[in-house]
């Protein structure tokens, strides 16, 4: 088939915030001890307790914020508990995530030297579900003040002399759920008491981030908008797609059908009604958009694979996942006037993940190779462009077959990401390039030959990025064929 985008490459639509590239890592199954943590006294290479391989991958990423310690896991945490030193540190039971007991050796220290190693802005998310305001004040003072205070010598006594800087903290997650089962008027006023005591010790502008909805409930960001905008600086967003039922089956991340393809993928471009419906709402009370929507849980969620616990949440990564990624990071950066941030779950080891790590081998992902392409559209100018796909899928689930976003970096270079939804079938696609003509065009592609291959500890490089050359230009138009389930991302010289 044949399709036509026109890019308007003199015209640019906002910024593409960077932190629409973030990651989430939570204490789960083993996104945190095996994936990132191993302890100085590991075999496999460390840096003070934290694996060399994977800071070394996912450096490769500019990983712009990293969202911790949860997720469900938030609201059970309690930072005392993890600071000090480890070996008279307190156990706990993880009760959200396989009932495992969590020894607390990484805590506040090891999880802003993460941050460190990866030059990444920390996103903390405090516990309003089972903690105390003052717990969560404590916490503050304890990273970001330098004065003289007890929290300031604890933090001093446990081996840091100066304070961190902080930018990101979240009030709680999922407090409609798994974060204390709360009714959304009960929230925002938990939220004004406890934001309150967030205090910004650096002065350098605290962004306080209140815990949205999950999925269409309007109705928790209405209220959350009408009684506390004024308040936050960001307001959440989860959505997970899951292409069957979320309590009687996910579905296998590797062996599906066509059908649950096509659900996948139609499931996966949802999020951007979402955005637009819950955007509206934040419109009313917020026309300047000055409150950012912050999608920090998002990804593809599949049944576990076979003989893993199922708490852990382990689950493979193939090219319908690296198709989900491209399609839904495309939404985002064409909605960057509202949406600031997102934080894929996970990191590591769980969910769609882009390292998953084996006693000392590590492999990246499908997912990990579209963050890696993707990377040049981080704070680029968005491009305005009209796209004119074609619709696919069965059984009355209908998509378009092509997802597009275009940018412009500091250096003048235009990017454009393409995704072919589509697993068999092919596309003709017809780029102009509009107030200007390219003097240089490169591409690079990411494509399997068939709709479940992925990377394992036995090939770990059987689906990379690779140069793409299927395309002819003539002055300001380009002629591109796309391969099916393909991503691609062309970058040209202007």
């Amino acid at each position: 088939m044949e399709s036509q985008l026109i890019i308007q490459a003199d015209v640019t639509e906002g910024t593409i915030n960077k932190n629409i590239y973030g990651h989430f890592a939570e204490h789960l199954g083993r996104g945190i001890y095996e994936g990132i943590w191993v302890g100085e006294n590991s075999s496999i290479p460390n840096t003070e307790g934290i694996r060399n391989d994977v800071i070394g991958s996912l450096n490769k990423l500019n990983i712009p914020v990293l969202r911790w310690p949860g997720g469900c896991f938030a609201d059970e945490y309690h930072w005392k508990d993890g600071v000090g030193p480890r070996e008279v540190r307190k156990k706990m039971v993880n009760t959200h995530w396989g009932g495992v007991v969590e020894n607390n050796h990484f805590g506040t220290h090891e999880f802003l030297r993460v941050c460190e190693l990866l030059g990444a802005e920390p996103y903390i998310c405090g516990n309003v579900g089972s903690g105390s305001v003052q717990e969560m004040s404590e916490w503050i003072e304890y990273m970001t003040f330098n004065g003289e205070s007890p929290m300031t010598a604890k933090r001093q006594q446990n081996g840091r002399e100066q304070a961190w800087k902080l930018k990101y903290f979240g009030v709680g997650n999922e407090n409609w759920g798994c974060g204390g089962n709360m009714r959304p008027d009960y929230y925002a006023d938990l939220y004004r008491q406890y934001q309150t005591y967030v205090r910004d010790y650096g002065g350098k502008g605290l962004y306080k981030i209140a815990g949205g909805a999950h999925d269409d409930d309007y109705n928790w960001t209405e209220v959350l908008m009408r009684e506390a905008a004024s308040l936050m600086d960001g307001l959440s967003l989860h959505y997970y797609t899951i292409p069957g039922d979320f309590h009687k089956g996910k579905g296998s991340a590797v062996d599906f059908s066509d059908q649950e393809w096509h659900l996948t993928m139609k499931k996966a471009l949802h999020i951007e009604q979402l955005i637009i419906n819950h955007g509206k709402i934040m419109d009313r009370y917020d026309p300047e958009k000055r409150v950012g929507m912050i999608i920090d849980e998002w990804g593809t969620w599949f049944d576990v694979e076979p003989g893993t616990n199922p708490g852990f949440l382990f689950q493979q990564n193939t090219i319908r996942d690296a198709l989900v990624a491209g399609a839904t990071l495309n939404i985002f950066n064409n909605h960057c006037d509202r949406v600031q941030m997102a934080n894929i779950a996970q990191t590591i080891n769980v969910l769609q993940a882009v390292i998953l790590t084996e006693g000392t081998h590590m492999i990246t992902t499908p997912t990990y190779h579209v963050y890696e392409m993707y990377k040049v559209h981080q704070d680029a100018e968005k491009l305005a462009f009209h796209l004119d796909s074609p619709k696919i899928g069965e059984s009355g689930i209908g998509y378009d077959q092509v997802s597009v976003s275009a940018s412009k970096s500091v250096n003048g270079k235009v990017h454009i990401s393409y995704c072919n939804l589509d697993y068999k079938a092919g596309i003709h696609l017809l780029t102009e390039i509009r107030g200007t003509v390219p003097s240089s065009v490169e591409g690079r592609i990411l494509k399997t030959n068939s709709r479940n291959e992925m990377n394992t500890f036995e090939h770990p490089d059987h689906v990379v990025p690779r140069e793409f050359t299927n395309f002819e230009q003539e002055e300001d138009k380009i002629s591109i064929n796309l391969p099916p389930m393909s991503v691609v991302v062309m970058s040209m010289d202007t």
